[in-house]
């Protein structure tokens, strides 16, 4: 995604990021089911339309790769080669995730529930399988996660999912499965392959092997982009977001010299980012221009990155480069 087009309403698909860790699987948009069971009450089998029944919510949501600005490490960490595009923000229609379970009636002793999509490939040491990913209870019944079947008032598109997926706000894409097909109820911590990828493993910010969960305090600068030319008087503008509450500040600076607070303008929503702008003088010559977010949990992004050995949540400072004519 260039990072001009990142704002705070619901972005062109043309330049919404896509990322999976397998292939776009066939699926048969009519025979398609919802398997749901497990430790539950009373095991179901939903189609699209039994779905649709039980209600229809919809949420504008940033959506984040756990490996976005991985190439700004040093030395660069194995994965896909992210800059900062892996991030975009749309809107999604389904029916939240707690009334389905509330339909099966999940059973007290469920502590965690394991979502498996359609998609498959060949891992070691396991060979073969699909992709899977959990949810502690807690979380699964909470108000926030979505089974979603739209996109920016559309169908969800195949590479985003279709005909569904989990839609988890506020962390990482790697919970948000893409073809959902299974949704299951267990009473012990889940051990698949990607669950136990998805850790920060020698990450001094982090206690050793922590999961990869809520998306890091992070802001980005929209326009100028980095390497322009520009007049003296000139707009920063940018977005900011976090997984662990609303953004209270951005701070910019300009070269070396002191922060200074943005102005903050109205979020697109709950699990939106929030916009941010402010005015800057500059004189003739080459600036660097850093944006630095801060929010209600009192978490603020470090300076430089924070190297773990997959890349994982890198939200160091942002910087550009721009020339003053």
């Amino acid at each position: 995604m260039p990072l001009k087009a990142l704002q705070v309403e619901p972005m062109s698909l043309q330049v919404f990021y896509t990322r999976s860790n397998f292939g776009v699987p066939e699926v048969n948009m009519d025979s398609w089911q919802l398997t749901v069971g497990g430790l539950v009450d009373a095991p179901g089998v939903f189609s699209l339309d039994d779905l649709r029944e039980l209600g229809e919510s919809t949420e504008v949501v940033t959506l984040e790769c756990a490996g976005n600005g991985r190439t700004l490490m040093e030395p660069v960490p194995e994965g896909t080669p992210w800059h900062l595009g892996a991030v975009s923000v749309g809107e999604f229609t389904g029916v939240p995730l707690s009334r389905v379970l509330e339909e099966v009636r999940s059973e007290a002793v469920a502590t965690e529930f394991v979502f498996t999509g359609a998609d498959q490939g060949v891992v070691e040491p396991e060979g073969m399988i699909n992709y899977a990913f959990s949810l502690d209870a807690e979380a699964a019944l909470t108000v926030g996660p979505l089974l979603a079947w739209g996109m920016n008032g559309r169908p969800l598109p195949p590479d985003h999912g279709a005909p569904l997926r989990l839609l988890v706000p506020g962390t990482y894409g790697m919970s948000s499965v893409k073809w959902l097909t299974t949704i299951t109820a267990i009473d012990e911590p889940f051990t698949g392959h990607f669950r136990l990828k998805y850790r920060y493993f020698e990450d001094p910010s982090e206690a050793e092997e922590s999961p990869v969960g809520p998306v890091r305090v992070r802001s980005l600068i929209t326009r100028p982009e980095d390497g322009a030319t520009l007049s003296e008087g000139v707009e920063v503008e940018g977005v900011a977001w976090s997984g662990h509450g609303s953004i209270v500040s951005v701070a910019v600076q300009i070269d070396d010299g002191e922060w200074f607070e943005a102005e903050l303008g109205p979020s697109g929503g709950r699990f939106a980012p929030t916009p941010w702008s402010v005015d800057a003088s500059l004189r003739a010559g080459t600036h660097v221009i850093a944006a630095r977010a801060s929010d209600e949990a009192g978490q603020a992004q470090p300076l430089a990155p924070v190297w773990n050995r997959y890349g994982y949540g890198n939200n160091a400072v942002h910087r550009i480069r721009v020339t003053v004519a």
